[in-house]
């Protein structure tokens, strides 16, 4: 990964360059979901953000491969945003990946429509970060998602760590704020472009490198 940087992509009638995020949502209940609430309103009219609710758009979990394909060619950064169910993801989440990206497409012999693309997780859990350790669940929260981190770099994408709010139960209206404004930045600073991405893999969460900058900033 040494020297490597997220890339602005010139568009046929633009002459400025541009990083679009598509937000893949995954949440069967997310009316009671006061967390993600916060996370989405965080980033609501953010130039250069598509948020895509699977839930509403595909009940039936009949997923139109076809038109996710189009989605994911048109972004440059995908985050699979979703709660922690049973230390995995929900299943249309599950569903989706085992549909759209196909042997041949996304990766296997001629599937190289992914290459490049940047993806990574956004979370929300019940539980505090001190309990995902050797020792307490028996494994840290990257460890449970290394299923997804495989099918990242399967199609040769590039695999970020996640973006986390634990403790979901315990939050104020204020840390919800918060939350709400990282995530924000965290979006923003990746459509600039720029970004180099050996930097941020040196920390288990996107939350850290924000911290880490956000200290440096202040210093």
């Amino acid at each position: 990964m040494e020297g490597l940087v997220l890339r602005q992509e010139k568009t046929p009638c633009m002459e400025t360059s541009k990083i679009n995020i598509l937000i893949l949502f995954a949440h069967p209940r997310f009316e009671r979901s006061r967390v993600n609430r916060a996370l989405l309103k965080g980033v609501s009219n953010l130039p250069g953000v598509t948020l895509h609710d699977l839930y509403e758009e595909y009940p039936d979990f009949n997923v139109d491969v076809e038109r996710e394909k189009e989605l994911l060619l048109d972004h440059q950064v995908i985050i699979w945003q979703h709660p922690l169910y049973m230390y995995g993801a929900p299943a249309l989440l599950k569903q989706w990946i085992d549909m759209v990206l196909e042997h041949g497409w996304a990766h296997g012999e001629g599937g190289a429509n992914l290459r490049g693309k940047v993806i990574f997780n956004a979370l929300t859990a019940g539980g505090t970060r001190d309990v995902y350790v050797s020792g307490g669940h028996g494994h840290t929260l990257r460890e449970f998602f290394i299923s997804f981190e495989q099918t990242a770099r399967l199609c040769n994408m590039v695999y970020l760590p996640p973006f986390v709010v634990h403790g979901t139960y315990l939050l104020t209206d204020r840390e919800l704020e918060e939350y709400g404004g990282a995530y924000r930045d965290l979006l923003e600073q990746l459509t600039k472009g720029g970004t180099a991405l050996r930097d941020i893999l040196e920390y288990e969460y996107l939350n850290d490198w924000l911290q880490a900058g956000k200290e440096t900033a202040d210093g």
